[in-house]
């Protein structure tokens, strides 16, 4: 394998990787002349469509249809170019929902996604575009350049660009309706949409296009899979049986947290009173915890909730997708057009029942009757305070509804003017949410009154509460919105290609061109939220943040001698400061970078091309990293010791611990550099072959302590240790606080291959086709370090993601005439999974493991018949062999246990049928 150093020498002399053309696709330049330019994702540069000097990989409308998917999300996420994204499992747990794409697993912030060629509004304030907005019954093709685009797009392009194309003077009508049914139960899905047009831009000088879609998706709960229903686990490993214990101390009946005077020197109490009075027993989804101990400080005898077991581990959503784009033919150079895309997305995530600290008064009912007949003389005559721990599990699921609503609208003119392409557009993009609370959460006045007229009982298991106990319960959950967040941005871009001057090779072509771009995030508590009508809720902060940028690029394609050609580009940004609306205040300082990039591609024969590229690139950390305040984010996703040891912020044995998000108005810029070397071989139009070698390297990479390094090490992270409060504790405990930082270094490096064949048989046209990427190295350097190197490549790494080393898709469709056969195999390579707690069953101590998770292989099939010329039916099977998420014991990433929802879908074997009608 070459050195980077090497790889380097090599891309400065321009020998790249990149698509071979097979002596059929072989033309001369008189017959290309003939055949239209387009612009390719990558260039500005307008050409004949061919393999380039960048490595651009098409998923075609035909390919999206064959591969059975049912959203944007799904057509990127399976590609293997792609992990380290977020999925719609995430919502599970406070993830909001969102899909993302990540090339290479260097980020979704560092991977742009476009609609036609045009930004659209991110999720956040940062860079990364929520898949779910895009409208899939409207894509034509899909894009996907491998390779760093920086010194063309801008900053957000360091891992590649992914461009949606969408349809074009379309002038049929087509319905199209599927049907997807998992056969385990649970997670049916369905989906209904319309796409039409009017008009022949050639000939009519004019086409509207309209496509409308809409998506449902059910519910998938946690009992429906063996796999994820519980979060009492148990483990083999190596012979011997352990169990992995992610159970909650917030239970159903209640556990018991009893204090003593100081003076008395009597160790803190927690218990379960149903436990102790039912012959020490645990209620039904209760068990007794693997953490109680008995110290000098602490004696614990509680029950742990299963708290898994009652989830729901893919959220209900529902997606409704529309798209219209109209042109007009003024005269043969000039075109004017309009895109309008806008979008509804409604995800509702259940997740456990309410976990709430309740103060249990000495003076009242529940400790007569729950916790006095438990303490000895002495407990009882030095008792200062009792909480209990409570599961609201009688007041129903935590019921979670995101509200998302993009809209996304561009006006722009394309001209030709000589041998030069103008094009130009204004663009508004805006993506709001809102977050509704509407169900298991409760009203503060309405559970206070029932706490203090002992309307129910918080220490007798779930389903033993009185008919008038439960109406009161259902009478006082809270129903209503608690925060809204929306980002916009509006942005002018012009640009300009043509050839400028005739050399012996070929004509020596130029592309120029800018953008402007006005971003704004804004963020607001809604009225309920900040005046307390939700228990224990702690509101974020109000804030409205907008910034500009600016940029201007120059690119050049130049034939050297026939065969050989170098693109160069070069780009210049500028990103102001921050300004923070509310406050009347700058955040952060402005920044300017420029960058640059060298291709080139060689037709060494009429079956082999050479391509490569060097560049650099530089990306300011998005509005959020800076400028937010610091606001309360959930809590750990795992149980750790306490940060401090013995000191007054700290819970009672192992605990989860309040999460903070902030911004660090202290952040550097991002730079990077980055390389690319391939190779495409097609000897015939039956067969091609291509590797593609890519490395990235990043500085100042802007990324966070997680928590499991934070607690692992508190001493040497002290300063991501806080106080905070929530509004029904009694103190302040630590929190642990998840601010981003310039990490150092991270480097990443892979090789993205391909290979396809084709043949004619006696039964029809036999397709084959194998790609996948290997990654040689995903490392970075741990938070205030330059040189301190960890890895995720094949692991649970210190960030809580892993980076498979092999990820790979084999096709074969085999085409009958108006029948078509196809099967799909998907592999992603197994890793060493995080090192996580246990309970080792032959000795009933605590110990820790780290389990092989092995590699995860799932076969599709599709039929399709096209019964006539109109009407088209397909007919499928995802995950035929009805493979199960391997076991994962990792933490945090959703409330799924037992399982890494990112990794492996929960759906297992699922039917699907679709049809299509075009008339």
């Amino acid at each position: 394998m070459f050195k980077p150093t090497h790889i380097s020498r090599a891309l400065a002399v321009l020998v790249s990787a990149c698509t071979a053309l097979s002596a059929a696709q072989a033309q001369t330049q008189a017959d290309a002349a003939q055949l239209e330019r387009v612009e390719i994702t990558g260039s500005s540069i307008k050409r004949i469509a061919s393999e380039g000097s960048l490595p651009v990989q098409v998923v075609t409308a035909k390919e999206i249809a064959r591969s059975g998917a049912t959203s944007a999300a799904e057509v990127i996420q399976r590609l293997p170019a792609m992990q380290g994204f977020a999925v719609i499992d995430s919502a599970v747990g406070g993830g909001g929902g969102r899909a993302e794409a990540s090339i290479h697993d260097i980020g979704a912030s560092y991977t742009l996604v476009l609609l036609n060629g045009r930004r659209v509004a991110p999720y956040g304030s940062g860079n990364a575009v929520d898949l779910n907005s895009i409208p899939l019954s409207a894509v034509e093709r899909v894009e996907v350049l491998t390779d760093g685009a920086s010194a063309l797009y801008g900053a957000d392009a360091i891992a590649g660009v992914i461009n949606f194309v969408l349809k074009k003077n379309v002038q049929r009508f087509s319905i199209e309706a599927g049907l997807g049914v998992p056969l385990e139960g649970g997670g049916r899905n369905g989906n209904l949409s319309i796409t039409g047009g009017v008009g022949d831009i050639d000939k009519d000088r004019f086409n509207v296009m309209l496509s409308y879609r809409h998506d449902e998706q059910r519910q998938l709960a946690a009992t429906d899979r063996k796999f994820g229903s519980t979060s009492y686990l148990p483990v083999s490993f190596q012979g011997k049986n352990y169990i992995y214990d992610q159970t909650s101390s917030y239970a159903v009946p209640a556990n018991a947290t009893v204090k003593f005077k100081p003076e008395a020197k009597l160790p803190a109490w927690v218990f379960n009173p149903y436990y102790k009075g039912n012959g020490n027993q645990c209620a039904e989804r209760n068990f007794y915890s693997l953490s109680n101990a008995v110290s000098k400080d602490v004696v614990t005898e509680r029950c742990s909730f299963d708290f898994a077991s009652t989830i729901e581990i893919y959220p209900e959503n529902k997606r409704d997708a529309l798209f219209v784009s109209g042109q007009f033919k003024v005269n043969d150079s000039l075109r004017l057009f309009s895109d309008v895309a806008l979008s509804k997305f409604l995800i509702t995530s259940r997740v456990a029942a309410n976990p709430v600290p309740i103060d249990i008064p000495l003076s009242s009912s529940y400790f007569k009757k729950s916790i006095l007949p438990y303490l000895s003389a002495e407990q009882v005559a030095n008792v200062t305070d009792v909480t209990a721990a409570y599961r609201g599990q009688d007041f129903g699921l935590r019921t979670t509804r995101q509200h998302y609503d993009t809209q996304h609208l561009v006006l722009g003119a394309e001209a030709e003017l000589g041998s030069w392409s103008l094009s130009g557009g204004l663009t508004y993009s805006a993506s709001k949410s809102d977050e509704v609370y509407d169900g298991g959460y409760f009203r503060t006045d309405k559970f206070e009154a029932m706490m203090a007229n002992v309307s129910f009982d918080p220490f007798v298991p779930a389903g033993n509460q009185t008919p008038e106990a439960l109406q009161k319960m259902q009478d006082s959950i809270f129903h209503g919105q608690t925060s809204t967040a929306k980002t916009a941005l509006t942005g002018i871009d012009v640009r300009a290609s043509g050839e400028v001057l005739k050399l012996p090779s070929g004509a020596l072509s130029l592309g120029l061109g800018g953008d402007l771009r006005h971003y704004s995030y804004e963020q607001a508590p809604s009225v309920a939220a900040t005046n307390g009508d939700i228990y224990n809720y702690s509101p974020t902060e109000a804030y409205k943040l907008e910034r500009h940028t600016a940029g201007v690029f120059v690119e050049a394609l130049i034939p050297i001698i026939k065969g050989l050609e170098l693109t160069t580009a070069l780009r210049y940004d500028n990103t102001g400061a921050i300004k923070d609306k509310l406050n009347n205040s700058t955040v952060g300082k402005s920044a300017s970078g420029t960058t640059y990039k060298i291709s080139g591609r060689y037709q060494a024969l009429s079956s082999l091309l050479l391509r490569g590229s060097y560049g650099t690139g530089f990306k300011m950390p998005s509005m959020l990293d800076i400028a937010q305040p610091e606001v309360p984010f959930g809590v750990t996703g795992g149980r750790y010791d306490c940060p401090v040891p013995n000191t007054a912020p700290c819970k009672l044995g192992p605990d989860q611990y309040t999460q903070m998000s902030g911004g660090n108005a202290q952040l550097r810029p991002e730079t990077s550099k980055q390389a690319a070397f391939g190779i495409r071989f097609e000897p015939t139009a039956q067969f091609g072959i291509g590797l593609d070698y890519w490395q990235v390297k990043l500085k100042d990479a802007v990324s966070g302590v997680s928590e499991e390094q934070a607690f692992a090490d508190p001493a040497k992270y002290k300063d991501l240790f806080t106080t905070f409060q929530q509004p029904k504790e009694k103190q302040a405990y630590y929190a642990f606080r998840n601010v981003s930082t310039n990490i150092g270094q991270a480097i990443y490096r892979g090789v993205d291959w391909n290979l396809i064949a084709r043949a004619n048989t006696d039964i029809g046209r036999l397709t084959g086709e194998l790609s996948g990427t290997y990654m040689i190295e995903s490392s970075y350097t741990r938070a205030g370090t330059t040189d301190d190197f960890t890895s995720s490549l094949g692991r649970y790494g210190e960030n809580g993601g892993v980076t498979a080393r092999n990820i790979a898709r084999a096709t074969v469709t085999l085409d009958s005439g108006g029948i078509s056969n196809s099967f799909a195999l998907n592999m992603r390579s197994g890793y060493a999974d995080r090192t996580a707690p246990v309970r080792d069953l032959a000795t009933n101590k605590n110990t820790t493991i780290t389990l092989d998770v092995p590699r995860y292989m799932t076969l599709d099939w599709q039929g399709q018949w096209n019964v006539n010329p109109a009407l088209e039916l397909r007919l499928g099977v995802k995950n035929l062999l009805n493979q199960e998420p391997p076991l994962s014991l990792r933490s945090g990433s959703g409330h799924q246990v037992g399982y890494d929802s990112r990794y492996a879908s929960p759906m297992m074997r699922t039917v699907y049928l679709t049809g299509a009608y075009r008339f």
